[in-house]
């Protein structure tokens, strides 16, 4: 797949440059009068795209799951009395007839759609032939395939105006974040594809509008292209998401303190040192990864006493001294143990696969060993 930055919708909303795009509206459209007067104050903000949910998929049945079709009647209203871009969720085939019906702007497809390739097929098919901008959020788990995988299904139906959209990953593990971000997983897709615009979703991965202005402006500076924010008028009355939720007036806040940093350096001067700094960061992965070999080595050598003397590989207190020590280690050098400690888990797992290996060599009936380190 090929995006380009040129002649497309999102690159005509980009082409104001030190401004991020811009989406924002409240999570669902509840009543007429509150999608106006939102659109209303926003007007007032220049936003790109007035957002609103008019089909709200819940975890749970018995909760406000949106409007329905008459709220697509009240974002035609925005589009045609306010000259606002308008933008709502789609998750089927039907959702996708009515939006275009009602002419809207731009299309986005959800995180509990984009699990599903069935969803997302059935949505393509009802695109193909079709000139609409769409937006795919990531999938409610950490799973960069099938973000990819969603955009491409909707990238053959002939659809190539589109843009990507972080809004944080579901994690068993306890978090500040109600989405936790995962930078590493959009990296790695703006990195694959680098004409797809990129926005970042901060209601969804805060879950609280304390968490908005720093998540937004940590995408920035990870060369975001624009930010989707909730936006409400009484947040605190609101029927979805009320704690995520900002005013018009909190949003003009926030876009008020956000900083676009330059792409890159524009002093010969400046380039230079960077170039300085860079190769003394390369003569340092270099150095890390001769480490790495050596400590692989010596993980060999033990794999192979632990086979000579008829020893299992998992030696849960070894595993535990590793952690704490290691991380003892990076607090006293300065760095930050929960890095060193997450490092050290793929350390040890790509030890214990070693070890296993050569346990299990000359074994024609062992299970071959998965390469538990490949992201799929």
């Amino acid at each position: 797949m090929k995006f380009s930055k040129k002649d497309t919708y999102f690159s005509g909303l980009l082409a104001e440059r030190g401004r991020p795009l811009v989406i924002a509206g409240p999570c669902s459209a509840e009543s007429e009068k509150q999608v106006m007067q939102t659109a209303e104050a926003l007007q007032q903000l220049k936003v790109h795209l007035f957002r609103a949910g008019i089909w709200k998929p819940r975890s749970r049945p018995n909760s406000f799951e949106g409007v329905g079709l008459q709220g697509l009647a009240w974002l035609g209203r925005v589009k045609r009395e306010l000259g606002l871009r308008v933008t709502t969720e789609v998750a089927t085939a039907r959702h996708v007839e009515e939006a275009l019906k009602q002419e809207i702007d731009v299309l986005w497809i959800g995180a509990r759609t984009t699990v599903n390739p069935f969803a997302v097929q059935e949505i393509a098919d009802a695109l193909r032939g079709v000139q609409v901008p769409v937006m795919v959020k990531n999938p409610v788990n950490p799973d960069l395939a099938l973000w990819i995988g969603a955009i491409e299904r909707i990238y053959h139906a002939g659809i190539t105006d589109l843009a990507a959209i972080h809004r944080g990953f579901s994690s068993y593990q306890k978090s500040k974040y109600r989405n936790v971000p995962v930078w590493q997983i959009p990296i790695e897709l703006k990195a694959k594809f680098q004409g797809l615009p990129l926005i970042v979703d901060p209601s969804h991965i805060g879950g609280s509008r304390d968490l908005i202005h720093p998540l937004s402006q940590r995408a920035l500076d990870l060369g975001y292209d624009g930010v989707m924010i909730e936006t409400h008028p009484n947040p605190e009355e609101a029927l979805s998401d009320a704690e995520q939720q900002v005013t018009p007036a909190a949003l003009a806040a926030i876009l008020g303190k956000l900083q676009v940093r330059k792409t890159n350096y524009d002093d010969a001067e400046l380039v230079n040192r960077a170039e300085e700094l860079r190769l003394q960061i390369d003569v340092a992965d270099h150095d890390i990864i001769g480490a790495l070999a050596r400590r692989m080595a010596l993980v060999e050598q033990i794999g192979e006493y632990k086979k000579l003397n008829n020893v299992q590989v998992l030696q849960l207190e070894r595993w535990k001294e590793i952690f704490r020590t290691r991380a003892d280690w990076a607090s006293e050098a300065g760095i930050n143990p929960a890095f060193v400690e997450e490092l050290y888990k793929l350390i040890h797992v790509e030890s214990i696969r070693e070890q296993t290996a050569i346990l299990q060599a000359g074994n024609p009936e062992a299970e071959p060993e998965e390469d538990t380190l490949t992201t799929k």
